[in-house]
């Protein structure tokens, strides 16, 4: 099946007719969200070295609302990313790859900014975060879902 311009790559490894598959452009969004999911972890501990507390948030509503930044973006990478590494793998045009991983990125961001900023309560970044979370999230799963039964039906 032709996707037009096929993003996967493989690696010999030393039988000419399979190669190891290279993520390349969902390793790179892999690697970019665990950044930002290192910065959002440090930002919690940050705060509880601040309010000398090693264990949950001890009634501190900042620690609480770091935590749940973090928690939220981690939940949300875990199925985005999976289908990222999908729709690449099942040759994805690398546009769209792009797109997803840079709103997926952007998406978070804004949702942790939101979130701290409102300290958990209303703000237009939190709201447009989660938005375009999701509209990455259904794009990612109709495009895995039409590659996939395409590829089951053989064409």
């Amino acid at each position: 099946m032709q996707q037009g311009l096929r993003v996967l790559k493989t690696i010999n490894n030393g039988d000419k007719n399979r190669g190891i598959p290279m993520l390349l452009i969902s390793g790179f969004y892999i690697a970019l969200t665990a950044l930002l999911l290192l910065a959002l972890a440090y930002m919690v501990v940050r705060l509880r070295l601040k309010h000398k507390i090693g264990l949950l948030d001890g009634g501190e509503k900042t620690i609480a609302v770091a935590m749940r930044a973090q928690a939220n973006a981690l939940e949300t990478a875990l199925p985005v990313l999976l289908l990222l590494m999908v729709a690449e793998l099942n040759g994805a045009y690398a546009a769209f790859l792009h797109v997803c991983g840079i709103g997926f990125l952007l998406s978070r961001v804004l949702h942790a900014w939101g979130f701290n900023q409102a300290a958990g309560g209303m703000h237009f970044g939190r709201y447009y975060g989660t938005l375009l979370t999701w509209i990455v999230l259904l794009a990612l799963i109709v495009r895995v879902l039409w590659l996939s039964v395409g590829g089951m039906l053989g064409g």
